[in-house]
Order: structure tokens, then C-alpha cells, then sequence
């Protein structure tokens, strides 16, 4: 998994296009009876995994099968590049590992492809376990039941350069808490600075315009929203700030890595991440990490953006009843909790988030960022839509690029992403 602000979470991946071959009427494709006895061989895939965790996942798999006599895991561990196209090429091909590491939008083409079991109707007994909202984040709009189990989740602050706004004139202990103040601030950066200092190194993606309260779909799930009043504005304040010099002159190309590296070596003022950047920002940059400040993501709504893991079960498994155990077993608290205290990542189990190791600082800014996400964590919300494809994104990336150069206005960038959104939704259907 990419080690960037999205590590551990939702990360950018290619588009998982299942062939129609491989289609069939949504839903759970194979038998939900998951009851019997939980013995047998079957394989679990994880996702850019093995290089940082190998005992880990050794030893748990070694618990799992003295749990289980009779079973044996297969552990595969494929690469963060292509992973999507890994798991569209099983599909298609009917060699999908029995437990697959996805998230909802990979969880999602394969649900509607009658790939994925409906933990609803095959392990319903479960449900109470986890966090409400990661188990509905696990479940697919047009679709009756819920696909995955839910793994470990991330959020995280919003960090600053106290140097930069020093340089700036702007008070190091009043960074941007609202939206407004956040767009004031970057202008006034840009303007001090005679544009030398950008803010931010990223045009804005779904997930901001959820942020920013802006309406993602309609109520069904049968199309896109996003180019309302509200999402224009967003917007239009990006264009300002892209002519101002308060973005990144790169940023219509940046990725989640760039961007971090633009705020690793000075290049912006501001930067989303999360507790795993600290240890990188102390490894890699001192100076920067001597002057790192650290505040709230920003939201308009009063819930912040949670990235989400799970574990999902193939409704073809010959061995459903030990697919099922074990994914379980991967996903109960007590498994959740030791990968947390591991990996910078929070747990989905329910009542997992009030352990002391999430709520009791220690004067560190580690456990200060930990803290404050856990706590966060407990009403953040999913805004990535489950059937937000890449091809998606990437319109409306495109369209967005077009209104910022000023090519089109606001209005005409967000109302052609949404029409080429909507006519891919179609598609998927």
C-alpha cells in the first residue's frame, strides 16, 4: 500500500472493469449458507502487505489454524500498482482468492458482478461487532446487503508549516479552522510571498466537495450531484486561489505522493495526513518537523473523511465456512487492536476506539494526532461514493484542470463531469 496520506486507507488504483463475462445480476452470485464445518485450504490476498507485516500476518494465520485444525491459509501479498487490475484479471479468469483485502469501490464491481458473499445474509450475526458506519461503507448502492467485512480505518489532521507562515506574517498558533479562513489564509500567503508559497499542492477531489457539504448523489444512488450550487462555489474558490499562486503551480497533475513530497521539502504551506507521516517527517525532514503544526481537518459539515479496508469473502469459495471464520478472525477486536498498535491505523471494531491507547495523550504529538483521530473517527464518514470509479476521478480531475486554466467556468467543468460520471454509472449497471 502507497506510503502516502492515504496509506492504510483508500488508496488510488486503477479501475476495477469487470468483463461481462464475468457479470451476473449483482448480489451474492454463489449460495449464502456459510454455516458447516470450518476446515479446508483457502487463500487470502492482501494488498501491498507482506514487506512490513510479514510476522505479523505469519503468526496470524498460525492462531487462526491451531484455532481451526483441519484448515490452512494461503497467504498471497500482490503490489499496490495494478492491484485493481490483479483482481479484475481473477475475476474474469475465476481464480479470486477466497478472502480478498479491497476497498468499497474494488468490493463494489465485484458485489455487482455476484462476486462478493453478503455478509448480511452469511454472517449477520456480526453486524453489532463493528462501527455502524463501517459496516454500512461496506455496502452497495441498488444492492441489497453489505460485501465486506470492515478491517482497519484512517483519518487524520490537517499539518502546517509554522516557518512558512511565519514568513508569511500569519500567527503560527491561528492556523485555518473554516473553510473561509483556510481560503483567506492561502491568498494571503500567495500575496506576501509574492506567490513564492502555494498552500495547497492539490486541485479538489470528490471526497473535498463532501467535505465542503456539497451533495455527491441523489438519495437513490442512481446519479451524480456534485455540480449543485454549493459544489460551483467550492470550485470558483479554487480558481481564485489557482490565480492568486495560493495552489501549487503542479497541482493539476499532483498525486497524493507528490503532494506530500511538495510539503516534506518546504514547496507548500499545508498538507492532509496522518500519526504514520510524523515519523516520516521526523526521519526525513527535522527541520520541517521542528515547525510542524498540527490542526483539525476541515470540514463544513462537522464530520471528517474516513478511509476505509475490508475483507471480502468470494461467493464462489469452495470453503465458505473457513472464508468466512477467517476473515472474521482477521477483523475481530482483539486482531484489530494489535495491527493498530502496529501501524499508525484505527480499528472498526465497536468499542475499540475508547482503549486508552486512543484517548490517553502522553505529551507526545503522536498520540496527540492519535488521539484526536480516533475521537474523530467515532461519526467521520466514507465520502468517496462506493461506486465512484477511477475512470470517474479522472473526469473529474479532467474537467476540473479545465475551469482552474480557465477553459471553462465552474459551472460547465462541474455539469460535464457529472454528465460523464452519470453516463459511466450506466455503464457499470
Amino acid at each position: 500500500m502507497p506510503t502516502s496520506r492515504r496509506s492504510f486507507a483508500v488508496a488510488a488504483v486503477a479501475a476495477l472493469v469487470l468483463p461481462l463475462s464475468a457479470c451476473g445480476s449483482g448480489g451474492d452470485g454463489g449460495s449464502s449458507d456459510a454455516s458447516g464445518k470450518v476446515e479446508g485450504d483457502i487463500t487470502f490476498q492482501t494488498w501491498n502487505l507482506r514487506a512490513n507485516f510479514k510476522p505479523y500476518f505469519e503468526d496470524l494465520i498460525a492462531d487462526f489454524e491451531k484455532k481451526y485444525p483441519g484448515t490452512h491459509v494461503k497467504w498471497i501479498d500482490q503490489p499496490a500498482e495494478g492491484y485493481a487490475d490483479k483482481i479484475s484479471a481473477d475475476a474474469a479468469g475465476g481464480t479470486l482468492a477466497d478472502v480478498v483485502n479491497v476497498s468499497p469501490d474494488l468490493a463494489a464491481p465485484l458485489a455487482q458482478a455476484g462476486l462478493a458473499l453478503d455478509l448480511d445474509k452469511a454472517a449477520g450475526q456480526y453486524k453489532k461487532d463493528y462501527l455502524e458506519a463501517a459496516w454500512a461503507s461496506q455496502r452497495v448502492p441498488g444492492l441489497e446487503g453489505t460485501y465486506a467485512f470492515p478491517w482497519y480505518l484512517n483519518t487524520g489532521p490537517l499539518f502546517y508549516n509554522k516557518s512558512l507562515f511565519e514568513k508569511a506574517g500569519l500567527d503560527t498558533d491561528k492556523p485555518p479552522t473554516t473553510y473561509d479562513e483556510l481560503f483567506d489564509t492561502a491568498l494571503k500567503l500567495a500575496r506576501k510571498t509574492d506567490g513564492e508559497v502555494a498552500t495547497l499542492a492539490n486541485v479538489p477531489t470528490i471526497e473535498d466537495f463532501g467535505r465542503y457539504g456539497v451533495p455527491l448523489m441523489n438519495d437513490e444512488g442512481t446519479a451524480f450531484a456534485f455540480d449543485d450550487a454549493k459544489g460551483v462555489e467550492l470550485l470558483t474558490r479554487y480558481k481564485e486561489l489557482y490565480d492568486a499562486g495560493g495552489l501549487d503551480s503542479q497541482a493539476l497533475t499532483a498525486t497524493p505522493e507528490s503532494s506530500g513530497k511538495k510539503f516534506l521539502t518546504g514547496a507548500v504551506a499545508m498538507n492532509p495526513g496522518s500519526a504514520l507521516d510524523l515519523a516520516n517527517f521526523k526521519k526525513q525532514a527535522p527541520s520541517l518537523y521542528e515547525n510542524i503544526g498540527i490542526t483539525d481537518q476541515i470540514t463544513s459539515t462537522g464530520h471528517v473523511n474516513m478511509y476505509v479496508m475490508g475483507l471480502l469473502v468470494n461467493s464462489q469459495s469452495e470453503r465458505k465456512p473457513a472464508a468466512v471464520a477467517f476473515a472474521r478472525f482477521v477483523t475481530d477486536a482483539a486482531h484489530q487492536m494489535s495491527f493498530a498498535k502496529q501501524v499508525a491505523v484505527f480499528p472498526s471494531s465497536a468499542g475499540s476506539l475508547d482503549d486508552p491507547y486512543f484517548t490517553e495523550e502522553d505529551g507526545t504529538d503522536e498520540t496527540r494526532v492519535r488521539v484526536a483521530a480516533a475521537k474523530s473517527l467515532k461519526t467521520a464518514v466514507n465520502y468517496t461514493p462506493v461506486l465512484f470509479s477511477e475512470q470517474m476521478k479522472t473526469e473529474l480531475r479532467n474537467e476540473v484542470a479545465k475551469a482552474l486554466q480557465g477553459k471553462q467556468s465552474p459551472e460547465e467543468a462541474l455539469d460535464n463531469a457529472v454528465k460523464a460520471c452519470d453516463r459511466l454509472l450506466k455503464q457499470q449497471g
